[in-house]
């Protein structure tokens, strides 16, 4: 759907519920494209020596997925003016137990709902809800998108 008409939209519509899958070769990917090389994203035994409960993804990466249905939706990257969140939890992605490396272990449910709508201005903000399991990852995301 794209954003021409916000007339179609209200306060409450569910516009994008999906479930994001991620893997250790998913981190390994972001590491080689974003230059971040932390080891809390890929040794199990340096996240856990650093206290965290085990490898996780990164933040920007996290940020990233969730933000991609988001412009499929609206059909135009362009559209999105702003878009802001909170790291709450981090997203722990286990090790695959059988498989390979490629084998998703972690899962991101986004649920993106219209939470206003400015049809004298022509935007709309975007309220995303994000979970791994029953833990909030990503709260108080908003991301407000132009016509």
């Amino acid at each position: 759907m794209s954003l021409t008409d916000f007339s179609q939209l209200n306060i409450g519509d569910t516009v994008v519920e999906t479930e994001i899958e991620l893997s250790r070769a998913s981190l390994v990917d972001y590491a080689g494209a974003s230059g971040d090389h932390n080891p809390i994203h890929w040794s199990e035994r340096f996240a856990t020596e650093v206290g965290l409960d085990g490898v996780i993804a990164h933040g920007m990466l996290s940020m990233a997925v969730v933000v991609a249905p988001i412009v499929e939706w609206l059909g135009d990257p362009g559209a999105i003016v702003d878009y802001r969140t909170r790291f709450s939890a981090p997203v722990l992605v286990p090790d695959a137990e059988s498989g390979t490396p490629a084998t998703p272990t972690a899962v991101l449910s986004l649920t993106a709902t219209i939470g206003a709508i400015d049809g004298a201005v022509g935007t709309a903000r975007i309220d995303v809800t994000v979970k791994s399991g029953e833990k909030d990852v990503l709260s108080r995301t908003q991301i407000r998108v132009t016509r």
